[in-house]
Parts: structure tokens; C-alpha cells; sequence
């Protein structure tokens, strides 16, 4: 399959199938000199007319008075020979002086319209002199005020919920020395990244280190949404970097704002900006985050008016026109995307007491619940009009594996209340099991694809985020089968590890054949490419966990250097196109997803267990912490309004 049009997109989600991207034009009005000239004439000629009109037109004072605050006296008629006129026992009084009167006040008149004249000149003259970029920053300004009035008038204040009770938001230092240096060796990284992203991208959604300027992606739209800012938030904040904290925050409630006429993919905005701050909101207890998520989320409700109620694709934030990418087996949703909104409109739901977010994402779960599914498996395409899969291609991997990793965190979420999404799990890992999971003539376990009655055996970067959820769903698990899937998580590590290690720079390749003598290899030269993803290093985290293994820091640590050594610029941090090569080109992208994952997982690998302890908190598919929800059954809220 071949998207030129889709540039790389993070987590768990559709493969980059385009390194080379570049950042949206900065379309800027000009104002050239005749112009200027032209705008001045008309103003001119518009107060000339005014003052000649005073000249011009009829007197008015014979037809009507000007009314000038002041009241006629009405007085008894005393003496008709001083100019008074007569009329029924009292006298309009003094029709000369009135006369005298209107004069003045024309006269007035006049002289005001002459000095508003002189002086709408005088600034005209003014503006003229002022530089093209002064006068932008002028309208600039005023639109903003413009815009910050209406955005008074329609935020609503929401409703007070108390909050879960939040564990481990400030602790996890490790007593082990060198654990420790590691751990502030990854703090390091974080900073470094954010300081470049800070001096040559701040608005932008991410970073070209390199060139030293912002970067964008379809994905986004063509709007500077800050995506980095929002990803990045919750990995400052348990850092420690509270003060690039506040600079988030900062640029975030004066600038995120969401009216835009913008395409924007409605998976990865749910998963990186509703996600995001959802989780800055819980970690900091800052209000502006929810009101940005619930606006938002606002925003992304149009894109579910399909006759199914599978969402589209993607939306426009201003029209609420959806449509579904171009690529997708014939006007498809994709699996992974429309499967990966529940964790987040849960949470905003239980905010708000809005049950239409938790209504939404239960209507996609009904409606595949009713469905045939081919040999238990989930096809990646569904065609949101009339509720039909499409080609039938199964995928662990990208397009279809965070509908899987929702259902299980969806039970978590729930305080394992929600048995429904726990079923729909367990049933589709032993379908995956069963079809797609084999293990290669050199004993590595590994997923493979289902596409057209067979498998392939290929398996992504991407894919390797199973190992740790394999893991993650270990308890629970049917039939006694903890033991069973915690091994099946550590095979997948291990798998995943090898394409690592089986590279020049100890870095893995996008994708990695299990064919003949090839093992966990890159065969392409288009599959060669590492992008800062964080799929193998949260698997490596989440084993280390569940088991304390030394090998899964070990193997972490190795991964950080790496990246270190290849992927560091003075600019920031940049993938790599060829990580067989020992002298790679680089990509020139430091993507959101590296400061919102890859480093948040390395820096939890090396903290104590006391950090975002797992019993308290689900991470969504681009880890970002959001708590378990206490609450008596999955509909539900804290808030009175919504019980």
C-alpha cells in the first residue's frame, strides 16, 4: 500500500510512508504601496463627502429641529409685541434666538467634521509610516481581541467533579546510583529536546531540527496547533521540568485555539491533544486543560454524523465536514483509529457529565459487536455509510492495533468494571494467537499480517507495543492463562529486541521479515527507517514491571544511547533513514510522539514502581497517564448531573 500523501504519524497508528516532508507555507498578507495610497484616497474622499454634505443638501432646519437636549419653555402669554407668537394662552418663546441658535450649532457642526478630517489624516499619515510587519501586528491584535471577547461569551463554566484519587504524580527517584544517572541522563534528552523545539519551532507542531524551523504534517492540518507543547506536557511534568511546564501552559491558554479552518485527523488529535490534556489536567490540576479538551472534543462530535456512526477519518474543526482518506479500501474507517477514541471520551464524559461522548464510543462498540468477524479476526477496514468491513487485512500492527489495546484498557480504565470490553479482548487475542502469531525456524515469536487468506510474515515496529500489552493483560486472563501471556509478552520483547541488535546502529527498522534464512530483518529499503517510535521501549517497561528482569533496563539502556549517539543534532533529536547504515541521512523530524513517549518510557523505566503506579493509572496509546475511574459500573461520572 502506497500513501505518498501520508506523511509519518505516531504511537500506535498508520506507517510513515514519506520521510521527507516539509513544513506548511506561511501564507502572509501583503500590503504594497499604491495600496496604502488607494486606502487613503477612499478614506479622504469618504470625509470630504461628509462635510459637503452639510453644504449640499436641504436646510433641515426648516423641516426639523436639531434636538439639542434642551427643552421649549412653555410660558402664559404676557405681551404678543416682543416677537412672541400667540397660541391659546401660551407663547412659544424667543423664535429669533432659536435661529441664532441652529446657527451656532451648525457652525459647530462644521468645525468638528472639519478636525475629525485633520486628524483621520494625521493618522492615516501615521500608518503609512509604520513598516508592513507593524501594521500585521496591528490587525493581529485587534482580531485577537475579537476573538477572545467571543471566546468569553461561549465558554461555559463546567460543572465541579472530583477528581480520582491521584497516587504517584511526584516520586519514583531510584535509590541505585546508577540507575539514577541513567534516569537524569534521559531528564537530559528531555530538555535538550524541548529547549530546540523551544528556540526554532515554539507553535509549530513539531520540530526540523536540522533546519532549525517548524514542521508539520497532514495530519494537523495547516494550522501551528502546538502539538508538541500538548504531547509533551505531562512527560515535563514528571520530570520535574516545572517550569517549561508553565511555559506549556502558557502558550497553550493564549494561544490553542481550535475556531481554525483546518483537515485535522480525528485519531490523532483525540490521542495527542484530548489525551494530553486530559493529562496535564489530572497531573497539575490546572482547569485550563479540561475547558481546552472539552472545546475540543467539541469540535471532533461532527465527524460521527455517518450513517453508522463510525466516525470519518478526519474533520474540519471550523465546517464539521468529515471525509475518510483517499488510501482507505474504499472510503473505509480504519480499526485502529475509530477503536482508539474510548479511554478518552470516557474521561470526558465523567468531566463533564455529558453522556454523549461515552454514547459515541458505545455505539462503535454495539455495532461490532453484531458483526461477523473472519476467523474470529478483526478486518482493519470498515465503510462508515453502509457498516460493511472492507478488504479483509488483519494487522496487529498499524491500522489496527490500538483497538486492541483499547478493549483491555477500557476493563482497566473501568477498575475492571467493564467485563464487556474485557470479553471482547480475550476473544480477539485468541483469535490473534491462533492466526497470527508463529514463531520463526530460528525460534523468534512473532506477529504476522492476514491479508487475503494468508499470512505474512512481516511484522512492524509498530506491532512490538504487544509484548507489553500482552503483559499488561496477563492478570485477568481466561483459564488460568496469566503465566501463559506474560511469556508470550516476554517472547515478543525478545523478538523485538533482536531487530535491534541485528542493525549497525542498535536501532530497529520500520518493518522486519521472518522469510528463509532472513530473521527479524529489514528486506526493503523503504522498511530501513527509525523514527524516534517508542513501541519497543514500552514494551521493555512494561516487562520490566511486571517482572524486574534487569535484562529489560539493560536492553533500554542500550536504546538510549543509541538514540543518543545517531539520532542527537545540536538542533534537537532527528530519525534516521537506514539503520544499517554506519553513516546515516537523517529524516530531519523530531517528532511529538519522541518527548510525549520514547522518552516518557525510558525515564518511568529507570524510576521506582511508585511512579504512575499501574493500579492507579492507564496510559493511552500515546502515554499519556489518565486514572482509573472508581465508579460503580462503566457509564460512569463522579458527577451528580450525570449519574
Amino acid at each position: 500500500m502506497t500513501t505518498p500523501a501520508l506523511l509519518p504519524l505516531s504511537g500506535r497508528r498508520l506507517p510513515p510512508l514519506n520521510l521527507g516532508a516539509s513544513a506548511f507555507p506561511h501564507h502572509r498578507a501583503t500590503l504594497r504601496l499604491s495600496e496604502k495610497f488607494i486606502l487613503l484616497l477612499i478614506l479622504s474622499a469618504f470625509i470630504t463627502l461628509c462635510f459637503g454634505a452639510f453644504f449640499f443638501l436641504p436646510d433641515s432646519s426648516k423641516h426639523k429641529r436639531f434636538d439639542l437636549g434642551l427643552e421649549d419653555v412653555l410660558i402664559p402669554h404676557v405681551d404678543t409685541s416682543k416677537g412672541g407668537k400667540n397660541l391659546g394662552g401660551f407663547l412659544i418663546h424667543g423664535q429669533g434666538h432659536d435661529e441664532h441658535r441652529h446657527r451656532e450649532e451648525e457652525e459647530r457642526l462644521r468645525n468638528k467634521i472639519r478636525a475629525d478630517h485633520e486628524k483621520a489624516l494625521e493618522e492615516a499619515k501615521e500608518k503609512l509610516k509604520k513598516s508592513r510587519d507593524e501594521i500585521q501586528a496591528e490587525i493581529q491584535t485587534e482580531k485577537n481581541k475579537v476573538v477572545q471577547e467571543l471566546k468569553k461569551k461561549d465558554s461555559k463554566p463546567l460543572p465541579p467533579v472530583p477528581l480520582p484519587n491521584l497516587i504517584g504524580i511526584n516520586s519514583g527517584e531510584p535509590a541505585d546510583p546508577d540507575i539514577r544517572e541513567k534516569r537524569n541522563k534521559v531528564k537530559e534528552m528531555m530538555k535538550h529536546a524541548w529547549d530546540n523545539y523551544r528556540q526554532y519551532g515554539w507553535g509549530h507542531n513539531e520540530l526540523k531540527p536540522i533546519a532549525r524551523k517548524g514542521h508539520s504534517t497532514n495530519i494537523f492540518g495547516n494550522s501551528q496547533m502546538g502539538a508538541t507543547i500538548v504531547d509533551a506536557l505531562d512527560t515535563l511534568y514528571i520530570m520535574g521540568l516545572h517550569d517549561e511546564f508553565r511555559e506549556g501552559q502558557e502558550w497553550i491558554d493564549k494561544n490553542l485555539d481550535f475556531s481554525v479552518n483546518s483537515e485535522v485527523s480525528v485519531f490523532e488529535v483525540n490521542i495527542r491533544f484530548i489525551g494530553g490534556l486530559l493529562a496535564a489536567y489530572y497531573l497539575s490540576g490546572q482547569e485550563v486543560f479540561k475547558i481546552k479538551a472539552v472545546q475540543l472534543a467539541g469540535k471532533l462530535l461532527p465527524a460521527f454524523n455517518t450513517p453508522t456512526g463510525i466516525p470519518w477519518a478526519m474533520v474540519n474543526l471550523k465546517s464539521g465536514v468529515g471525509r475518510n482518506w483517499g488510501w482507505a479500501s474504499a472510503g473505509s474507517s480504519i480499526l485502529a483509529e475509530f477503536g482508539t477514541l474510548h479511554m478518552e471520551f470516557v474521561h470526558l464524559s465523567y468531566l463533564t457529565g455529558d453522556p454523549v461522548y461515552y454514547n459515541k464510543v458505545m455505539h462503535i462498540r454495539k455495532l461490532l459487536q453484531k458483526m461477523d468477524r473472519p476467523n474470529g479476526l478483526y478486518p482493519n477496514y470498515l465503510n462508515p455509510r453502509t457498516g460493511r468491513w472492507g478488504q479483509h487485512h488483519t494487522s496487529v500492527g498499524g491500522l489496527g492495533d490500538s483497538f486492541y489495546e483499547y478493549l483491555l484498557k477500557a476493563w482497566l480504565m473501568s477498575d475492571k468494571m467493564d467485563t464487556e470490553a474485557r470479553k471482547m479482548y480475550d476473544d480477539a487475542i485468541e483469535a490473534i494467537e491462533k492466526h497470527l502469531i508463529r514463531k520463526s525456524n530460528g525460534g523468534l515469536t512473532f506477529i504476522g499480517e492476514w491479508k487475503n487468506g494468508h499470512l505474512e510474515r512481516k511484522m512492524g515496529h509498530l506491532t512490538c507495543f504487544a509484548g507489553g500489552m500482552f503483559a499488561l493483560g496477563a492478570d485477568g486472563s481466561r483459564d488460568d492463562k496469566a503465566g501463559h501471556y506474560l511469556q508470550l509478552g516476554a517472547e515478543i520483547a525478545h523478538t523485538c529486541h533482536e531487530s535491534y541488535d541485528r542493525t549497525t546502529l542498535k536501532l530497529g527498522p520500520e518493518a522486519f521479515k521472518f522469510d528463509g534464512g532472513v530473521e527479524a530483518v529489514a528486506v526493503r529499503q523503504n522498511e530501513k527507517y527509525y523514527i524516534l517510535r517508542p513501541e519497543v521501549i514500552e514494551t521493555y517497561w512494561y516487562m520490566w514491571r511486571f517482572t524486574h528482569d534487569p535484562k529489560y533496563r539493560q536492553w533500554g539502556w542500550e536504546a538510549a544511547q543509541a538514540i543518543d549517539k545517531y539520532c542527537r543534532v545540536s538542533g534537537g533529536f532527528s530519525g534516521v533513514k537506514d539503520v544499517y547504515s554506519s553513516s546515516p541521512t537523517y529524516d530531519d523530524v523530531q517528532q511529538s510522539f519522541f518527548l510525549a513517549e520514547t522518552l516518557k518510557y525510558l525515564y518511568l523505566l529507570f524510576s521506582n514502581d511508585d511512579l504512575l503506579p499501574l493500579d492507579n493509572w492507564v496510559f493511552n496509546t500515546e502515554a499519556h497517564p489518565l486514572p482509573v475511574l472508581h465508579l460503580a459500573n462503566t457509564t460512569l461520572s463522579g458527577n451528580p448531573a450525570y449519574r
